[in-house]
């Protein structure tokens, strides 16, 4: 078994804590879906969150979800003019047989735009 990353992101339409536990929650899940995973094969997530983004800590969907005995962080995305606003990354270390070329990262609606050489 390989330990592989996956990398993820999306967009709020607004900062308000459930919006974000609800687009978090349903980012996570797609990227479990996607790459066939349980919550045993992930390592640890990183979460990054623009620096418009204050009503929550991305993690805490992540718990909401039962993902509760994996470590999580957060940490602030840089604050680049022009950048898209209200966006939380993901980035999940997990245990994997896939290759790394199957491996599917998950960019939910507009986040589609941040990385379409590698969105599935």
């Amino acid at each position: 078994m390989a330990v592989r990353a996956v990398r993820g992101a999306v967009q709020l339409e607004r900062d308000e804590a459930g919006h974000m536990d609800e687009q978090v929650g349903e980012l996570l899940t797609a990227v479990l879906e996607r790459n066939g995973l349980t919550q045993d094969d992930l390592i640890s997530i990183w979460f990054t969150a623009t620096p418009d983004l204050h009503s929550d800590f991305p993690a805490a969907a992540a718990r909401k979800l039962g993902i509760v005995d994996v470590p999580l962080i957060c940490a602030q995305e840089l604050d680049i003019e022009g950048a898209m606003p209200r966006v939380v990354r993901v980035l999940a270390h997990i245990e994997t047989d896939l290759p790394r070329s199957a491996v599917a990262h998950v960019y939910l609606g507009a986040a589609g735009a941040l990385r379409k050489d590698i969105a599935q």
